[in-house]
């Protein structure tokens, strides 16, 4: 007979409970920089080619209403990192790096025995580098601010994707993981033939916020050019992880920082701002083909991501577990979601409240124009609408990112309106609907401490041109240090 001493009976029995744990699944986040929703053949769009993208949402789930909480890149990735509000993280702005006292749902996974590696744009500074095993950030060396009248250089790495395959071969084996891959497309600035087939001026499809001209046709085909480059990569990791027989196990979930960088997208919290493609691939356990209609939000991530590891969600998560949805997509998690916008090159202060049908905003700044990202200034498609604008040949719609001062409200349905283009909030048809919608931003304002500031922020760029001014100081200071040496942030 065989005879165990208590410590060989405690590993025997750890071993044997832990084999009767269902195996945890692998998990990678990949975040498109700057893409609208609805950019890709998963979601519609006639001409981009994305067939990768395309075969995650042919073998996974789609989301049709996912949306981020901010329009802006670095506020949205502290969002998603720690699954709380921009305004809870101290990284609300633009450049702001998460401070080091931040908890993010990366570490607790790599408590639990996932490896963790990042690859790619980074941009969540310095401080919570060290929550991943490995870090191959491209994102500091990535850009150069440009002299005036010139065009942004970007420099090696142009995709951000390159890493992505090296770092999943750097993973040890028999652990499971957690990759956060994030790319730089399709941010701006753009370059012609950074594809082999560039898509054309007859690819395009013009929003009707935006003038239908050759040089808006141009902008946009650039921008769906950088897309598909990042759909190639998308295709490579799905190859790599089917080669590598992990496929079936790992979670891939498909998401944007923010959307396209073009006037009334990026950096507002119209849906071309805050929705997002959002599609899980799965094998192991998501119908193939299967969508979902329910609502979810970046601050949702966090916490699912700690529930398929087996932990329970962080007490200062605001999101909500979105897992079932992956077997029951028609029980809704949340009633509506909240978006915020803070400075982004330019002062704003903004929030907003959607549900499945409506979107309520608030210009707390109403007195400022709904001027674009300064990228998106200095873009051939905003200086057209400036020639435009000059010559009165603009529409409504593509004169609303100039009109100052902007309604202090906007109430949209957005089921018979889109593209949120007719503002409801005086008509007496929708009092109720607005007075709901009010009372909800009000509740969630108090619930998590979201306040106005006292100060403002200055602009760093000229809001016609996108070159910078005096204010302009790089490196850009934190929050804490602003308040330290007693300058208000704001």
């Amino acid at each position: 007979m065989r005879h165990y001493n208590l410590s060989s009976l405690t590993i025997l029995l750890g071993w044997f409970f832990l084999s009767c744990q269902p195996e945890r699944p692998n998990l990678i986040l990949i975040i498109a920089d700057d893409m609208a929703w609805d950019d890709c053949g998963a979601y519609g769009h006639p001409t981009i080619r994305t067939p990768n993208i395309d075969r995650l949402a042919r073998q996974g789930m789609r989301f049709d209403q996912a949306f981020l909480t901010t329009s802006s890149c670095s506020p949205s990735r502290s969002s998603i990192i720690t699954g709380q509000y921009p305004h809870s993280t101290d990284a609300e702005q633009l450049h702001w790096p998460l401070p080091v006292e931040q908890v993010t749902f990366v570490e607790k996974l790599r408590q639990a025995g996932y490896w963790t590696g990042q690859a790619g744009k980074w941009h969540l500074g310095e401080a919570v580098k060290d929550r991943f095993d490995t870090i191959m950030d491209v994102s500091t060396s990535g850009f150069q601010l440009p002299a005036k009248g010139q065009a942004m250089v970007q420099q090696a790495n142009e995709s951000g994707c390159e890493d992505w395959l090296p770092l999943l071969e750097s993973r040890p084996s028999g652990q499971p993981f957690f990759l956060w891959l994030a790319a730089l497309d399709p941010h701006r600035d753009y370059r012609p033939n950074s594809i082999a087939q560039p898509h054309t001026r007859t690819d395009v499809v013009v929003p009707p916020y935006l003038p239908d001209t050759p040089e808006v046709r141009d902008d946009l085909a650039l921008y769906y050019d950088e897309i598909s480059r990042l759909d190639d990569y998308v295709g490579r990791l799905l190859e790599a992880l089917e080669q590598q027989e992990i496929a079936e196990n790992t979670l891939v979930l498909f998401i944007s920082d923010n959307g396209r960088p073009f006037p009334r997208d990026k950096t507002t919290l119209y849906d071309g701002g805050i929705k997002t493609p959002w599609i899980v691939h799965w094998p192991k356990a998501v119908i193939p083909a299967s969508t979902c209609a329910s609502l979810v939000s970046a601050i949702d991530i966090a916490p699912t991501f700690l529930k398929l590891a087996g932990l329970e969600p962080l007490p200062t998560f605001r999101g909500q577990d979105f897992s079932p949805l992956l077997s029951q997509p028609d029980e809704p998690i949340r009633e509506f979601i909240y978006a915020e916008d803070h400075w982004h090159d330019f002062e704003d202060y903004t929030r907003a409240v959607r549900t499945t049908r409506f979107k309520y905003i608030r210009n707390f700044y109403d007195d400022l124009p709904n001027t674009p990202s300064a990228d998106a200034l200095r873009s051939p498609t905003f200086q057209t609408m400036l020639q435009l604008k000059e010559e009165g040949e603009l529409t409504l719609a593509q004169q609303a990112c100039f009109v100052a001062p902007r309604p202090a409200e906007e109430l949209y349905d957005t089921q018979q309106d889109p593209h949120e283009l007719v503002n409801l909030a005086t008509d007496p048809k929708y009092t109720e609907t607005l007075k709901a919608m009010r009372k909800t931003m009000t509740e969630i304002r108090e619930q998590t401490q979201d306040y106005l500031p006292t100060l403002r922020t200055p602009d760093e760029f000229d809001r016609d041109t996108g070159q910078p001014n005096k204010h302009r100081i790089r490196p850009r200071p934190s929050k804490a240090q602003m308040q330290q040496s007693s300058v208000t942030p704001h």
